[in-house]
């Protein structure tokens, strides 16, 4: 990690402002600081653009080491150019636990269990002053940081109402917004107080353009302005490209090798399945072994044929929602092994780590891939797992992930609340003849290395950049 001087105020051209950044940090036993990349499929696609652009990250500062690095000023570490916000523990507590994982999150994937949430009581209405707040705090930043007439690309539904405030502040500035979600649809944002919605819509509208992973998305932005009969901003949609250069590097690293060798010791000639994400709702992983549950109950040929790898790491443990769907995955998993295991074989392989040498062995050498969400902006490994897969892997991919606007025509569908028949489809990927796997395995490589995260990269740029109508 290099420090290096703070540049003078208003001088940056080109920034790019999240809630996370691109790397996180953590103290060793001897007090160093050390950086490790953040996870998460968003950095994976921005980071090549940032660094390539000599961009600066405006981030949040999110630990104790984070603020020890960060907070004497602007840090360079692996090509990066970072700058974060001390934001006081309560304050960012409720901006993002309460407001934009407990509401908007929810909001955005379609998953309110709404006989019970939410509840927008004395509490929630604090928390949401706390998230305007939060937002007026990153734009008061970025307009401090930025030179006449530069460049903002905001990223992501945190930040929603970045856009409008940094516009007030600062006219000469262009910006766009990037929504890494899904977008919910009118009726479901009308479970919003309308002064919110309102707030959310025109805080988006602010910037120069929205952009989105799915036309479907897009048009749901656009579908709840006409509905709150707030004007429609400019939408363009780019779905996200896997970093190709990237993750092969890691497949080639000698950490991948040796974790490779592992799973073959485990797999031995046995099918291959694989999942690999965060342990999130919106994911749907209880339904995913759920039907290999039901895979292995009416197809019993299959049974110590083949093992279902949940290369899965945990997210957003301080939400109890988030922990105890933790808990009942471990729960299903265990429940599943001591239904079907034998001496020799174990159903599935439940990998906790967030390990990502050891992940994208398991997309090396899986013969089925897993991608079966509620909804999901993009669902980045259904583009990474073709791009290093060595087996000529099928794809079993929801309608519910944006990618699959792309992808459809070469995977193998699985309704998400479907279970028995994602069971038939993973009995059609695993059964699939060798010459269509390799049919459909080569389409899935040439499409999710068609684009690179440059390309994507641009497209924020130039819709931001773009002159306004």
């Amino acid at each position: 990690m290099v420090l290096v001087a703070m540049p003078r105020s208003g001088e940056t051209q080109l920034a790019v402002v999240s809630n996370r950044g691109p790397v996180s940090f953590a103290f060793d036993p001897e007090g160093n600081l050390h950086a490790k990349r953040a996870s998460g499929g968003m950095v994976a696609v921005l980071g090549p653009g940032v660094i390539e652009h000599d961009a600066l990250w405006l981030s949040t500062a999110l630990s104790d080491a984070d603020r020890a690095a960060t907070g004497t000023g602007e840090v360079v570490v692996e090509g990066y150019r970072l700058r974060t916000l001390t934001i006081d523990p309560p304050l960012f507590r409720q901006y993002y636990d309460v407001i934009a994982n407990q509401t908007l999150w929810f909001l955005l994937h379609g998953m309110w269990d709404l006989p019970r949430r939410p509840r927008f009581d004395r509490y929630w209405w604090e928390a949401w002053r706390a998230f305007v707040t939060v937002n007026r705090l990153f734009a008061e930043a970025a307009a401090a940081e930025l030179a006449p007439g530069a460049t903002v690309l905001i990223n992501d539904y945190q930040l929603a109402l970045v856009g409008a405030e940094l516009r007030r502040l600062r006219p000469d500035v262009r910006s766009s917004i990037f929504i890494h979600t899904p977008f919910c649809h009118p009726s479901e944002l009308d479970v919003l107080p309308g002064e919110v919605a309102d707030t959310l819509l025109t805080g988006l509208g602010g910037t120069g353009a929205c952009g989105f992973h799915s036309h479907r998305w897009a048009a749901a932005f656009e579908a709840c302005c006409r509905e709150r009969r707030l004007a429609v901003p400019e939408v363009f949609v780019s779905p996200a490209a896997a970093d190709a250069a990237g993750v092969a590097e890691v497949a080639a690293s000698a950490g991948c090798q040796a974790e490779l060798r592992l799973l073959d010791e485990v797999i031995g000639d046995r099918r291959f399945i694989v999942r690999a994400d965060r342990i999130e709702l919106s994911k749907n992983l209880l339904r995913g072994f759920h039907a290999f549950d039901d895979l292995l109950a009416s197809q019993p040929e299959w049974r110590g044929r083949v093992i279902f790898g949940a290369f899965v790491y945990p997210s957003r443990e301080s939400l109890a929602d988030y922990l105890g769907y933790r808990q009942e995955l471990e729960a299903v998993v265990r429940a599943i092994n001591a239904k079907w295991a034998t001496k020799d074989w174990t159903p599935i392989l439940l990998d906790l780590a967030d390990n990502y040498p050891r992940s994208v062995a398991a997309l090396r050498r899986y013969d089925v891939l897993v991608v079966n969400p509620i909804r999901d902006g993009l669902n980045l490994v259904a583009k990474e797992g073709p791009l290093v897969n060595e087996r000529n892997g099928v794809l079993v991919l929801s309608p519910g992930a944006g990618a699959w606007d792309e992808l459809s025509c070469y995977a193998v569908e699985a309704h998400p609340f479907d279970v028995a028949g994602t069971a038939e489809a993973l009995a059609t990927a695993l059964s699939m003849p060798s010459d269509e796997r390799a049919t459909r395995a080569q389409s899935l490589k040439k499409m999710a290395s068609a684009r690179t995260p440059m390309d994507w990269f641009a497209d924020q740029l130039g819709r931001a950049r773009q002159p306004e109508s």
